[in-house]
């Protein structure tokens, strides 16, 4: 039986790829801030679930959690990043940047870094991390979002860049979404919105698959060349 863990697994994407995974005969732990939706989890399927509650902007703290859980699995074979954060900030709120950074950077670079060093040592795993399209262009209502999605994307690439060179079975899959019904889609203009079912699915695949990118949905993949192609002239005036 594989065992992973899920790094914000109370909700959304996080929580419908626990489910998943529990179906498909892994062991999953689950970490996130909320405790009481832990166990909720955890009380749907009590001999597949182990929890451990912790917030990744307490680095000291998670990255004991994560030694913690990993002995309860009796091992790691996959480690998810969907925990994450990101609201609107047309005012330039410094208080909503700084807490999104907290997260989407410290907290996410804690994580990718211990878990990669884990897997370094035992010459085997797969990281899988949910950025974002977003992360592909700066935007005006919510730079601090776009700005630490480009971090992320950029840090999975150097992560897989020194799994290839490390010549282990190692895989870093970056899994970019466009809009998806959960609390994160903030956006005024949604379109192609995908169901937490759909979105969970086509993740598994790629899982599966061991992508190095995918995108989510499939065809947030278009928007994604058009995207990256706008002329800055053009782009600056949007």
């Amino acid at each position: 039986m594989k065992k992973a863990i899920i790094i914000g697994a109370t909700s959304g994407i996080g929580r419908g790829l626990a489910q998943l995974l529990v179906d498909n005969n892994y062991k999953v732990g689950l970490t996130g801030r909320r405790t009481e939706l832990l166990n909720e989890l955890k009380n749907e399927n009590p001999d597949s679930f182990f929890i451990n509650s912790f917030d990744v902007t307490d680095t000291k703290t998670a990255r004991e959690k994560l030694e913690e859980l990993t002995t309860e699995l009796g091992g790691l074979d996959l480690l998810i990043i969907s925990s994450g954060t990101g609201d609107l900030n047309d005012d330039l709120d410094f208080e909503i940047e700084k807490r999104t950074i907290n997260t989407n950077v410290l907290g996410f670079t804690c994580v990718a870094d211990w878990v990669f060093n884990y897997f370094e040592k035992q010459k085997f795993g797969h990281l899988v991390a949910i950025s974002s399209v977003g992360g592909l262009r700066g935007s005006r209502q919510a730079p601090s979002y776009s700005a630490t999605k480009a971090y992320q994307i950029n840090y999975l690439e150097g992560l897989r860049q020194k799994a290839t060179n490390l010549k282990y079975p190692i895989f870093v899959t970056d899994v970019r979404p466009g809009f998806v019904a959960t609390a994160m889609a903030k956006s005024k203009l949604l379109f192609w919105v995908a169901t937490v079912d759909n979105a969970t699915r086509q993740i598994f695949e790629a899982i599966n698959k061991k992508k190095k990118v995918v995108y989510v949905t499939k065809r947030w993949a278009f928007v994604a060349f058009i995207l990256k192609r706008i002329p800055r002239q053009i782009y600056d005036r949007l």
